[in-house]
């Protein structure tokens, strides 16, 4: 009931939507206290000399968080985030993204987002983020 895959809201999101043929159709999981994905960016997520536009690594950061609501059943959007690019992503390389809770009041919940490169574990972007809870939980 909770995977955004054939909701009609988001079914066009850039990030998860299934139906967004520009999109990057993550598919997003639990798994114990973390919200999970995987994606190999390609040539169309480009910035230059063949490293990854940060503007796409945010926007599964930012999903990987949101999603962390969205799978327990609350909805919330972005309110602030902040992130810290670590280490350059290449075209080609895998990631890791990870998402958790930090702390809630409210209808304000605060999370954090990770993206790992898998071939060395390197720790490439973070992301805390704070969303406005709108409905749900």
């Amino acid at each position: 009931m909770n995977d955004p895959r054939g909701r009609p809201d988001a079914n066009q999101c850039f990030v998860c939507g299934p139906d967004n043929p520009l999109g990057l159709r993550l598919p997003f999981r639990m798994d114990g206290d973390a919200c999970r994905s995987e994606f190999t960016p390609g040539p169309f997520h480009c910035g230059y000399d063949r490293l990854v536009h940060g503007g796409i690594i945010y926007s599964a950061l930012d999903d990987v968080m949101a999603n962390w609501l969205f799978l327990q059943g609350v909805r919330g959007h972005t309110a602030r985030c902040e992130v810290r690019y670590r280490e350059p992503v290449e075209l080609g390389d895998r990631l890791l993204l990870e998402g958790r809770l930090i702390r809630r009041k409210g209808r304000i919940a605060v999370l954090s987002g990770t993206a790992t490169r898998a071939s060395d574990n390197t720790l490439v972007a973070e992301a805390e983020g704070t969303f406005m809870v709108v409905d749900g939980g």
